[in-house]
Parts: C-alpha cells; structure tokens; sequence
C-alpha cells in the first residue's frame, strides 16, 4: 500500500517535533521560571534551528550554504545590537534573563538559532517564481506576519522587554517598521548568496520545517498565554507553511528518481 499523501509531506519526526513543541509552550507559559531554564533554551533553538540549516546547506552547497547562515547570523547580531543600544529602528527594547548570557549586555548569544531559521522559511514560502526583487519583498512582508505571532508572545515569557509597551499585546508599531527593514535586508542576504539556487533547483521542503515547527511552538505559547489574536494567526501561517511543504513534496516526487540528489550541492 503506498504512503498516504500527508505522512509524505510530513513526515513522522517532523509531525512528533511539532507535538513535543506544542507541549513545550504549555510549560513555557505555565512555568516560565523554572531554574536553568535559560540553558534549556540554546537545546531547545539549537533542535528547532537544525532542520533549516542542513536543508540550506544541501540547497546552497557547501560554500554558500555556510556563506548564507554567516550572513544572516552577523547582520542579526548587528542590527539587533544597535536597535538595544540605540532603539532604532524597533523602538525601546532590552532582552530578558531567560535568553542567557548576552554580548557586550546587548544580544543574545544564541540569536541566530532563533532569528535565521524565521529567515530561511521565509524566503522558502515566497520562493521559485518571480523576479529577485519580489522574492525579496515578499519574505521581509511575510517575517513582519510572523514577527505577529513572535512578539507578543515572546514579551508575554519575559524574553524581551518593551518598557514604553504599545498598541499590540504591549509591543509598539515601531518594532513592525523594524522588523520590515531587517526582513527586507535579510531576505535579500539569504536570495541573493542563493542565486539561481532558489529557482533552477528544486527547493527541499526542510527548508521551511524549523519555521513549522517554531510556529507551532508559539502557536502553544499564545494560547496558553491567553493572546487571541496572535495564536490565530500562528494557526493562519502554519496552514500556509504546511500547504507550501506539501507543494514541494509533491514536486520533488514528479522528478525522476535520484535527480535531486545528483545536483552538486542540492
């Protein structure tokens, strides 16, 4: 009998991480002071942040594929440094104690196990047709809608810390201007070091599990936390991401066999 087409676009590891993730954001919730919980979270981005970074590597090669993750990584330590420091372009904002040690009393160093796997999956969504131009613009847009879900309810556990608060679950508008501007350069960092990689290949579908699987942690964290609209809209994306990873399964499928893994690099 052959596999039904859901457990081909999701397979069980995955499906068992978004169910061990779902859990997770109770305890978050619930107990966000429990001792040493600080260390658990490089575990726990380091287990989610892995999927995205194998899968680019594969997609990109080697070269690029580290050249890519260097890159969103240092540009994340920067402009997150500088918008701590001098509160552009999000607005006043400090990281919390459960983040871990920060450099220089500024940015987690654990940032981009959080931060690139979001910028991976994003540009994966919105990749394979269209100019550069439009990919780009469409990913930076498409991590302000997730940037929807992650604030408050990473403000609502004490990870960051909006001292003015705002109009949205306590985060102000300037962090979403933010979040657009460091989207935009993000997705141009990953589309550009990607190239042709992003169109002539076709795109692995592990490219977008660690944003499903985050999303679905903060989707737990949300409706734990009692924020409404934010865990609908963690449910909206990971429909959308989970309808994007069954396309790709799917094309992947039509190719002949071992065609994808005969590309260099894929």
């Amino acid at each position: 009998m052959p596999k039904t087409s859901a457990a081909r676009s999701f397979p069980p590891l995955l499906i068992a991480s978004c169910v061990f993730l779902f859990i997770s954001g109770f305890f978050l919730s619930r107990f966000p002071d429990v001792e040493g919980a600080s260390y658990a979270s490089y575990g726990f981005n380091l287990l989610i942040a892995l999927p995205a970074f194998i899968a680019i590597v594969r997609q990109f090669g080697a070269g690029r594929g580290i050249a890519a993750l260097a890159a969103v990584s240092v540009f994340g330590y920067l402009i997150e440094g500088f918008g701590v420091a001098t509160h552009v372009p999000y607005g006043e904002f400090y990281y919390g104690d459960p983040l871990g040690p920060t450099i220089l009393g500024l940015v987690p160093y654990l940032l981009p196990l959080s931060y690139v796997p979001l910028v991976i999956g994003a540009v994966a969504v919105v990749s394979g047709t269209g100019t550069m131009l439009r990919r780009i613009v469409l990913g930076g847009l498409l991590l302000v809608v997730i940037d929807g879900v992650l604030d408050p309810g990473a403000a609502s556990l004490g990870f960051w810390i909006w001292p003015g608060g705002g109009p949205y679950y306590g985060v102000p508008l300037s962090n979403f201007g933010g979040w657009l501007i460091s989207g935009l350069i993000a997705s141009a960092l990953v589309t550009w070091i990607g190239g042709r990689r992003l169109i002539d290949r076709p795109l692995r579908p592990g490219l977008l599990d660690s944003l499903l699987i985050s999303m679905v942690l903060w989707l737990s964290v949300c409706i734990f936390s009692g924020l409404v609209f934010p865990a609908l809209l963690a449910a909206a994306l990971i429909l959308l991401i989970g309808r994007r990873r069954a396309q790709l399964v799917r094309s992947l499928r039509s190719l002949p066999r071992g065609s994808v893994d005969a590309v260099p690099g894929s």
